[in-house]
């Protein structure tokens, strides 16, 4: 999986045969595995969205609630470019029933509902906004495949933060 992951993050069409080479398996090896590259494509990107979902822990054990917040925005920026180099296979695997999209975006929304929850009790993050809001707000950006859309993620992901913060105590919460 290191390897398919590196791969990926590395090339826009990394082929099933230097994965398998890279990671010291004959091309059958990985094949028993994963039957197709999207299934692996699937697989990577699944590990990719367990592992960001298990940070805020982390993160406001680490930092404040607020920091804990801008650190999982850029993550989130930094999940994106991992499914840049799957581009292809991810958005075949879109066109599919596969729940794989729908289990991350569920998951990324209760790691960001977890952080905005941490930064409301402590009066730093504003009360009216939900993860799912946030992380819509990113997805225009991270979905881009213009040159240069990682740094502007990167500020717009900042941007966000700061309107998170600004007027915390003074926002009155909203339904939904």
């Amino acid at each position: 999986m290191a390897a398919a992951r590196e791969a990926f993050l590395t090339s826009d069409d990394a082929h099933v045969e230097e994965i398998a080479r890279q990671a010291g398996v004959a091309i059958g090896t990985l094949y028993r595995h994963f039957d197709t590259r999207e299934a692996l494509v699937a697989e990577v990107y699944r590990q990719e969205v367990t592992a960001l979902c298990a940070t805020p822990a982390r993160l406001l054990a680490d930092h404040a609630p607020d920091e804990a917040l801008h650190s999982f925005l850029l993550l989130l920026v930094e999940h994106a470019s991992v499914g840049r180099g799957m581009g292809e296979a991810l958005d075949s695997i879109m066109s599919t029933d596969s729940p794989v999209f729908g289990d991350a975006r569920d998951g990324m929304e209760r790691a960001l509902d977890e952080l905005l929850a941490a930064g409301v009790a402590a009066g730093l993050v504003r009360s009216d906004v939900t993860g799912r809001i946030v992380l819509r707000s990113l997805g225009g950006i991270c979905g881009m495949r213009a040159k240069g859309w990682k740094e502007d993620a990167i500020h717009i992901a900042t941007i966000l933060y700061d309107g998170l913060r600004h007027d915390a105590t003074n926002v009155q919460p909203t339904a939904g």
